[in-house]
């Protein structure tokens, strides 16, 4: 997603009209549903009116192209600014400049981290060259148009408001400063040449455009890059936060080693890279000769790493290097160098099969090791014995003479990189009260379904891919198959709907097992995993009951020892018991719906709890109706599944089809229930209201749009069009390919100042095309006569 995008000579314009922030202020607004806090305006009003001045070198053309705020895909970060244009070799290049008002840093010992004054306070974080390396490492990791096209990113960072450079040019981060140059407040000139060293030409090939509109690369999945991982490649780029708690814990490591005891809490979210950097930090701290443990509680992830490893090294040296939380009970105090524990929240206070040896899992780890660290996401204790807590680990941690650090993971790499998807989950679950209240704008595949036979087809579907999608479902049925292999476990006899739970064969394996796909797993066996698309059944223990959630842990079934001592508790502390049942169940379920990279599926039990989740979609598409996969039509080169107007599932997962001459007459609701075909869009493309799909026809786009090209399209975008590909139409326009007064050109608009607004003066229509003949449409008059009809998304 892109906040702001026009020329070089437009943003000076913006700029020098006082325009610029009211601008970019409207579009977050638009695009990303929030309002702009006064502090990060007051940044936009500061560093863009320093970036007007460096632009205003001629060296850098009229034509290059800026972009401000540009969302980095299946993420939550955004980048600063963009220059785009073409270097003296005339290749496709984006300059990323990481932008900061600091005025001061200090040096650390800590790879590509500095501390300087944020907030309240002199605090650590990035060096400001890592910071715009690694957004551009992760935007050419995600975006194969980047890769296939051979767009050359070249980041650097701009501190306008430092004065001296001997902290921030330190030779210690140098390896980073060479990757990404880095110019202070008098350095203002030496950028404007860097800038016209890498954008000599402007932009004609529309490079932000294609880079946001771009293929995106599916997420990585950390069981699958284990093997590589644990080699030494670098299958994740750390950004921001991450890196932080990663140079810190290596610090802590180095120095509990002759000195103090270091213990390091890390709280951070589902999809903030817990497990990513706990991954990264075993093999670091185990090459550099640490006797180094991965320690989780929950068995599942350990069984899917140990088992993604079989084959690359010796069993005994895996088994060594993951192990259970209840491990420690007999260990000799300072053992080893370092213990990673993850899922930390799941720990339990005694270990053994009956839960009656030791004091405390959470005490024997610290003891156990010069140093520990533990990631935590206390929303994510989901039974009654779970005792990891931030305030447990402290005081455990200073009984043991401990020093104690705390630190967050907020960078979002999960639900499609949505912290909108996960406050809303925050509000609907009624965990906590959240700005959230919809799901309006928030770019994550969330379904409900009526009936939990389609639920299991969409699930089916989605699975052929990678074998990245599985049911889970709350402990709510006997696990009758246990015993009997012939026995189905959660029947909807009204649905013709059975499922077993997770075959006892796979055990903790469910997750990445061939067959697996048509069992249902519970929290117990996807905890500390991900998948693309998670099918989430929710069962009679979270009901809602007049707008309000209604839980009860006594229709969870016997055989889940999640709430264990339930009965006995509520006997004695009834007030207790239903608050600590109300949390797990919520967390519970929290979790389940937190599994998905890309999307999340939901059938519910009650009705009223059904109607509830699907209100919340309304707004964007009714109740999901079963799963049509086959193809009921075909249209010449449109090799994407095409269904009719009856099958289609309308922007959910299908968007219509229409002859472009039709739709520029006027897209309208008529058009939209008339349409003949409709299309499913790939996994990476999200169908949404206003989307549809037609055929472009000439060479006079040739550069982008290949003759006779089928299309994604938007109708009736809002915004500035400004450098956009666009369907327009206009009684002066003759079309040169069809004759039409409707054409899909560049747009381009000259604007004057009118009683103090900007309006347009001439508006220029641009062919982008190695064909002879075509030229620019011109339109000076009757302005307000033009209709923008669509907006050019990709090429299918």
């Amino acid at each position: 997603m892109l906040v702001y995008n026009a020329t070089k000579q437009q943003f000076i314009d913006d700029v020098r009209a006082n325009i610029i922030t009211d601008a970019i202020e409207n579009e977050v607004a638009r695009k990303l549903n929030r309002n702009s806090p006064r502090n990060e305006v007051t940044s936009w009003e500061n560093s863009l009116r320093f970036m007007m001045s460096v632009l205003l070198d001629e060296g850098i053309p009229a034509s290059a192209g800026v972009a401000i705020e540009y969302n980095i895909p299946l993420t939550n970060r955004r980048v600063d600014f963009i220059l785009t244009g073409k270097n003296h070799q005339r290749d496709d290049s984006a300059v990323i400049v990481e932008l900061k008002q600091w005025q001061s840093v200090e040096v650390t010992k800590k790879d590509a981290i500095v501390r300087t004054q944020l907030g309240s306070g002199i605090r650590e974080t990035n060096h400001p060259s890592y910071q715009a390396w690694s957004y551009a490492a992760l935007i050419e990791d995600y975006n194969e148009t980047v890769r296939s096209e051979s767009i050359r990113l070249v980041p650097c960072a701009y501190l306008h408001n430092m004065k001296q450079a001997d902290a921030i040019n330190d030779p210690f981060y140098e390896h980073h400063t060479r990757r990404a140059p880095v110019f202070i407040s008098r350095d203002a000139m030496l950028l404007s040449e860097f800038l016209s060293q890498h954008i000599k030409y402007g932009d004609s090939s529309n490079i932000m455009y294609r880079i946001e509109h771009g293929v995106i690369k599916p997420s990585k999945n950390l069981a699958d890059a284990l093997v590589s991982m644990m080699q030494g490649n670098g299958e994740f780029v750390m950004i921001d936060d991450q890196k932080l708690v990663y140079e810190t814990a290596i610090d802590l490591a180095h120095r509990a080693t002759n000195g103090n005891k270091q213990c390091l809490v890390v709280k951070g979210g589902p999809g903030t890279g817990k497990s990513v950097v706990a991954i990264n930090l075993l093999v670091e701290l185990t090459s550099r000769e640490m006797m180094t443990q991965y320690v989780s509680r929950n068995s599942a992830p350990r069984e899917v790493f140990k088992k993604k490893l079989t084959g690359s090294r010796k069993k005994t040296h895996i088994d060594n290097l993951f192990k259970g939380s209840g491990s420690y009970v007999n260990a000799a105090p300072d053992t080893f160098h370092a213990l990673i524990v993850d899922e930390a929240h799941r720990l339990n206070e005694k270990s053994g099969m009956y839960q009656n040896m030791g004091e405390s899992q959470i005490k024997e780890v610290i003891l156990a090791s010069r140093f520990s660290i533990f990631f935590i996401d206390e929303a994510q204790r989901v039974t009654m014995k779970d005792v990891g807590t931030v305030e447990e680990i402290r005081r455990r941690a200073e009984e043991c003479g401990a020093d104690v650090q705390e630190l967050d993971l907020v960078s979002q790499f999960r639900c499609n990189g949505s912290d909108g998807y996960l406050a809303w989950l925050d509000h609907a679950l009624q965990v906590r009260t959240t700005a959230n209240t919809d799901l309006d704008d928030i770019d994550y595949d969330f379904r409900v379904f009526d009936d939990p036979s389609a639920l299991r087809r969409a699930i089916l579907e989605k699975n052929r891919t990678a074998n990245k999608a599985r049911m889970v479902a709350g402990y709510c049925w006997p696990w009758a198959s246990k015993k009997d292999k012939q026995a189905m476990d959660i029947v909807f006899p009204d649905h013709g709907f059975a499922a077993q739970w997770n075959l006892d064969d796979d055990g903790m394996l469910w997750a990445i097992a061939d067959q697996s796909v048509e069992q249902i797993g519970c929290i117990h066996t996807c905890q500390g995993l991900e998948f693309d698309y998670v099918g989430v059944i929710i069962g009679d223990d979270f009901v809602i009951r007049d707008g309000r959630v209604v839980t009860n842990a006594e229709k969870r079934a016997r055989q889940d020892r999640s709430v264990h001592g339930y009965k006995i508790m509520h006997k004695n502390e009834p007030a207790h018991a239903r608050a600590l049942a109300d949390q797990i169940i919520k967390n519970t379920y929290r979790t389940l719906m937190t599994r998905g990279q890309k999307g999340c599926y939901v059938y519910a039990t009650d009705p009223e709890t059904r109607k509830y989740f699907a209100d919340f979609v309304r707004s964007r598409a009714e109740v999901e109706r079963p799963v049509v996969s086959e193809k009921s039509g075909s249209l010449n080169g449109l090799n994407l599944p095409i269904v009719s107007r009856e099958q289609a599932e309308p922007f959910e997962r299908h968007v219509p089809v229409y002859d472009l001459s039709i739709a520029a007459g006027d897209f309208s609701e008529m058009q939209v229930a008339e349409a003949e075909h409709w299309v499913e869009l790939p996994d990476f493309m999200r169908a949404s209201p206003g989307l549809f799909v037609s055929r472009v026809v000439g060479e006079s786009m040739n550069r982008r749009i290949p003759n006779g090209a089928w299309c994604l399209f938007r109708a009736n975008p809002g915004g500035t069009r400004q450098g956009k590909i666009v369907v327009v139409q206009h009684r002066s326009i003759e079309d040169p390919d069809h004759g039409g007064s409707f054409t899909v050109k560049l747009y381009q608009s000259e604007k004057i100042e009118e009683y103090g607004e900007y309006v347009n003066q001439r508006i220029v229509l641009k062919p982008q095309t190695n064909a002879f003949g075509y030229r620019d449409i011109v339109l000076e008059d009757e302005l307000e006569d033009l209709k923008v009809i669509g907006e050019f998304l990709s090429v299918l």
